[in-house]
């Protein structure tokens, strides 16, 4: 797998694979929010009790300052919380009747982790490698 990434590093460049993964990251970072945030609405029992929705999306937006200073660090960890969403989305995806809805949420949340994870290898290797401008 290191060779594989290596090599694919070598053929695409850091450049590119660090702005195709920031890519990825952001667009499954704002799908698994709104998906977060239309479960919170379905789940709580009126509008005043806003706990559900708190619950389902607080953890997302705590890595919302690390999304936006495109910290390695952040999206690695930001990586590690999206394998909670991924696991809830495939326990609701064997419920009756919420099938789809169960695949969406792990499907968007393991393309969040690959993108963290791809983020996080190589912007950490820019910066080693000197390149510090932000791709």
């Amino acid at each position: 797998m290191r060779q594989w990434l290596e090599g694919l590093e070598a053929r695409r460049g850091l450049d590119h694979l660090t702005a195709r993964s920031r890519q990825l990251v952001l667009a499954s970072y704002c799908a698994l929010v709104v998906l977060m945030v239309y479960r919170g609405l379905l789940v709580q029992s009126d509008l005043s009790q806003l706990g559900p929705l708190v619950v389902f999306v607080l953890p997302l937006v705590l890595f919302l300052p690390s999304i936006i200073g495109r910290r390695p660090r952040g999206h690695a960890w930001l990586a590690f919380v999206s394998l909670l969403y991924f696991s809830q989305g495939v326990m609701v995806a064997t419920l009756p009747g919420q099938g789809l809805r169960g695949l969406l949420e792990a499907v968007v949340s393991l393309a969040l982790f690959t993108g963290c994870m791809g983020y996080a290898r190589f912007r950490s290797r820019q910066w080693r490698a000197g390149e510090h401008r932000v791709p």
